[in-house]
């Protein structure tokens, strides 16, 4: 079992950043990737920032420049920074990590971009 627990979100106002936080039960190591996801409300899951065990990272389109995922090995940490902040990204945001096949998933944390 690999338990994922988010931190960081909260209210932001347009252009501000932001920088949230996924802790994992279990080394960085034994993990296949890392991601974060967001779902907007009344919208599908959607794929915002992976980065593999080599350290290669993909965005997903709508955040390329504006957003940064990094990781802490040695502290099981994942991060995403993100910046230039729009309405748009307003979302829950989940930490996933793969392992032997099988997802995980962090419970998820509120980012809301608003004036």
């Amino acid at each position: 079992q690999v338990q994922l627990v988010e931190s960081g979100g909260g209210l932001v106002q347009p252009g501000g950043s932001l920088r949230l936080s996924c802790a994992a039960s279990i080394s960085w190591f034994s993990l296949q990737s890392m991601a974060w996801y967001r779902q907007p409300p009344g919208e599908e899951r959607e794929l915002v920032a992976m980065i593999t065990t080599t350290g290669s990272t993909i965005y997903g389109d709508s955040v390329k420049g504006r957003f940064t995922i990094s990781r802490d090995n040695g502290k099981n940490m994942l991060y995403l920074q993100m910046k230039s902040l729009k309405p748009d990204d307003t979302a829950v945001y989940y930490c996933n990590a793969w392992r032997y096949g099988t997802p995980y998933w962090g419970e998820g944390t509120l980012v809301t971009v608003s004036s």
